[in-house]
């Protein structure tokens, strides 16, 4: 009979050293939890970094683009100039010049209208979408 109390103690000592599934359930949630903090805060920082860097080279995309409209300006002077050297009078120069880039600007728009007329909607994807739900609305 000296077993019996052994056994009984030994059971009730394995139970304290072992944690109930609510223990378990709850430092699973607290770990998870903290998992998903740290991936949403990793998330954050390397979004930061991103945006940063995106918009500095926003920035100088900007710079680059003011720079080269300034020097398309400067061309259409000196074009303007070399036709004047014709002997044609400086203002129907910079007409010529004027007209050019009307003529271009037309060109570039008749062009892109008729790319226009391509632009479809993502069929394949929107059937796809379509197919998801369906089949997520009929499981549930």
């Amino acid at each position: 009979m000296s077993n019996v109390p052994q056994q009984t103690s030994n059971a009730t000592e394995l139970a304290e050293a072992e944690p109930s599934v609510g223990e378990l359930v709850t430092a699973a949630l607290d770990d998870i939890s903290t998992l998903v903090k740290h991936e949403l805060e990793l998330a954050k920082a390397e979004l930061t970094f991103s945006v940063k860097n995106g918009g500095l080279a926003a920035g100088l995309f900007g710079a680059a683009a003011f720079l080269l409209l300034m020097g398309v300006i400067m061309l259409s002077v000196a074009v303007a100039y070399l036709i004047h050297l014709t002997g044609l009078d400086l203002a129907w120069c910079f007409l010529i010049v004027w007209g050019a880039y009307t003529a271009l600007a037309a060109l570039l728009a008749v062009i892109g209208w008729t790319r226009v007329k391509f632009v479809r909607p993502p069929k394949r994807a929107i059937e796809q979408a379509k197919e998801t739900k369906t089949a997520l609305v009929s499981r549930g």
